[in-house]
């Protein structure tokens, strides 16, 4: 008697996918928000998140996240076709199809709505245009320089959503987080869009880096940090009180981003490397925050 054996590449074909899904959602790239995502949960929560909240949390914000990093790839694959630093992308290389890319954003989607709803009744209505906001910036490299902006308003969602979802209010000190995590995220987008300058200027697209140019790039992403840092200490200190463990918010943050800023002015420095100080800072914002309440 014999049997139809499987194919004997179904599972390496099925790891192939699953590693090109995972490069769609740069899921390597999610500790930089997670950082921020724990440390606004810990303190809106005052140190006692309960798990379910935690997990609600958690799941929306992994769900829009990786809406939007696939939906951009979706949007941005023939871009992406003609830059050096992303050709290799799955939906470039047809690792992935856009039909597979296309059910990858829908159970995301999905993920974020019914998490947001569970939190809230009312959240996914509040989630729309944060989902055009989310969905709609991988257009404006098109269109305006200040796309870097609109990515960092992006990361911005992160602390009101934390918030609207803990007790369905976004106070002033909210607000202070919000504009802490707009001008990081402005930075932290500058830093990434300096690997495209010339790729960018080829096709017409545009960003605040290539519009001041690589000379003075350094500046613009050392006074969004020093900005970012200044609301973040407030934020800390309208929260926690005048703790010492501000010290190691202050310093830690500013020693990354004094680095960053000498690295940006080296012609020698390694991009990625300086890309990945923005991982560090928020490492040690959640840092602050858990010594605090443990």
């Amino acid at each position: 008697m014999t049997g139809t054996a499987p194919p004997a590449r179904s599972t390496p074909q099925r790891a192939s996918k699953l590693r090109a899904i995972g490069e769609l959602l740069t899921v390597p790239n999610l500790g930089l928000n997670l950082f921020f995502a724990l440390a606004f949960l810990l303190v809106a929560t005052h140190g006692r998140p309960s798990p379910p909240l935690a997990v609600l949390i958690l799941l929306a914000f992994i769900g829009a996240r990786n809406t939007g990093h696939a939906f951009n790839q979706i949007v941005d694959r023939k871009i992406d076709a003609e830059n050096p630093r992303t050709r290799n992308r799955p939906l470039v290389t047809g690792a992935l199809s856009v039909r597979e890319a296309e059910v990858v954003v829908a159970l995301n989607l999905a993920l974020f709505l019914v998490s947001a709803g569970l939190l809230r009744i009312w959240l996914p209505l509040l989630a729309i245009p944060a989902l055009a906001l989310v969905m709609g910036y991988s257009y404006t490299k098109r269109y305006s320089s200040l796309t870097t902006v609109c990515l960092g308003a992006v990361q911005a969602l992160l602390p009101a959503g934390v918030y609207l979802a803990v007790d369905g209010t976004l106070p002033l000190v909210g607000w202070v987080a919000v504009g802490a995590l707009v001008l990081f995220g402005t930075a932290f987008e500058s830093v990434h869009s300096l690997g495209d300058l010339d790729a960018d200027r080829a096709q017409g697209l545009r960003s605040l880096p290539l519009a001041m140019g690589r000379a003075r790039t350094p500046l613009l992403v050392g006074s969004l940090l020093a900005g970012a840092l200044a609301l973040l200490t407030l934020y800390g200190w309208t929260t926690l009180g005048p703790t010492p463990w501000l010290l190691l918010l202050a310093g830690g943050i500013g020693a990354l981003i004094a680095t960053e800023v000498v690295g940006l002015r080296s012609a020698r420095s390694q991009l990625l490397r300086l890309f990945r100080l923005h991982f560090a800072m928020g490492g040690v914002f959640l840092l602050t925050m858990v010594l605090f309440y443990i």
